[in-house]
């Protein structure tokens, strides 16, 4: 039985629609509010473009850092079902902020609305992961936890594209947070479906304090080892990807000559490529935990990546701008986005296996508050990698010179993770064997 056949089950369909509808909510809203900034940034404040754009992203990430140990805690503690309609009903007064704050022309309350779409996914994080395993029979986790990764990443990318197209529109702005509110309403009514998922540990004292409750979480995570290295790895991942999918307006205009079109393109074969490669992990995995995919997918997003820095052309063409038929006729584009492509599907084969790890190996009294750790390492990583990349952009280091530094550092990555965890590279062995 395929993997897509779960979406018609209550216990999957309801709770993925769920998250689907949360993941492009939070993507419409915030490319929408950057595109804003960036073009009519006059309107708003004398502050430069460029440094609202980074500061939005920033203030979206902060509460993953403050609240990820209480969502972890609270997912523990109460029904994750009851939850997730909770964050529904937070997500449809979010989006009534966001539309007093176009209303006023006031940036500090679209940032304060940015701010609380930032929290609202920090809470719902620890419920969309440790509900799966509540749900789902054992031999349903792969094929779930692939749905959820897909879904996402095509979230991801039709929110975005959903945004800055309702930020180019001639109308007014406040379009933005009606559209939001409808579907965090929509949202809303896809939960009220959600079977109940009893809390696994309601006794559980709640501590106000998010400093200390975070070093618990990670001393939680730390107990496990094969939970700890899947949280790594995992962190890795979105560093990673994060450094590519950052480089696609740069790349698209700077390097390939193309128009606003490219950058769409570029996203688009990424994000087909997350979607396939983790619908494919549950076909190669036989619907079980496989580890031996993950040494694949990580090979292959190092040479699929080195292979990407090579692709990039040396000038721009003549031409440019151009516009998305102009540039695939281009000598070596077709190269690049199969790399793209071919990184995203090895991605999709790194990353599922791993959070099937995390949370079948998790303490289940505590799985939770490890997914909640989970996501305050994911944060981390984002942020330093984003620094680092832009440091090095900043010292002179072209687009496709800092891929070849990203994928040579997700070689060394990888090494370090297999030589922490042997099962993974003898179990990938086994599975050429058995091929």
């Amino acid at each position: 039985m395929s993997a897509f056949s779960l979406l018609g089950s209550r216990r999957f369909g309801p709770f993925f629609a769920t998250q689907f509808l949360g993941a492009f909510n939070d993507n419409l809203f915030k490319n929408a509010l950057i595109v804003l900034l960036t073009f009519r940034a006059a309107q708003w404040t004398t502050l430069d473009a460029g440094i609202l754009a980074n500061l939005a992203g920033g203030i979206f990430i902060l509460p993953f850092f403050l609240f990820s140990a209480t969502a972890g805690q609270l997912a523990d503690k109460f029904d994750k079902a009851m939850l997730a309609r909770a964050v529904k009903l937070l997500e449809m007064a979010i989006m009534a902020v966001a539309g007093a704050g176009f209303a006023l022309h006031s940036l500090p309350v679209l940032f304060a609305a940015l701010f609380l779409l930032g929290l609202h996914s920090t809470l719902f994080g620890p419920v969309k992961y440790a509900l799966l395993p509540q749900h789902l029979a054992s031999s349903e986790l792969v094929g779930g936890n692939a749905l959820v990764e897909a879904g996402t990443f095509v979230a991801i990318l039709i929110g975005t594209l959903a945004g800055g197209l309702l930020a180019a529109a001639s109308f007014e702005p406040a379009w933005i947070a009606l559209a939001g509110f409808a579907v965090a309403a929509l949202g809303y009514a896809t939960s009220r479906a959600i079977p109940p998922a009893p809390a696994p540990a309601p006794t559980l004292r709640l501590n106000a304090n998010p400093f200390t409750e975070t070093w618990r979480n990670i001393a939680f995570a730390r107990s496990e080892r094969s939970v700890f290295l899947a949280i790594i790895g995992i962190s890795w991942f979105w560093l990673y990807g994060a450094l590519f999918l950052a480089q696609f307006p740069g790349l698209a205009k700077n390097v390939l000559g193309g128009d606003e079109g490219a950058v769409t393109l570029l996203l688009a074969t990424f994000t087909v490529g997350i979607g396939a490669g983790s619908l494919l992990c549950e076909r190669l995995s036989g619907k079980r935990l496989e580890i031996g995919l993950v040494p694949f997918g990580a090979l292959g997003l190092t040479l699929f990546g080195l292979d990407l820095a090579l692709a990039a052309p040396a000038s721009l063409p003549t031409a440019a701008p151009l516009a998305v038929g102009a540039l695939l006729a281009q000598p070596g584009t077709w190269r690049l986005l199969g790399d793209l492509l071919a990184l995203g599907i090895c991605g999709g084969l790194f990353i599922v296996p791993l959070y099937v790890v995390m949370q079948v190996d998790s303490e289940v009294a505590h799985r939770a508050r490890i997914i909640a750790a989970n996501n305050i390492f994911n944060a981390l990583f984002m942020v330093g990698g984003a620094l680092g990349a832009a440091a090095l952009l900043a010292a002179g280091v072209s687009v496709p010179g800092l891929f070849a530094i990203g994928a040579a550092g997700n070689a060394l990555a990888a090494l370090w993770l297999f030589l922490r965890a042997p099962d993974y590279p003898r179990r990938g062995l086994a599975l050429l064997r058995r091929r």
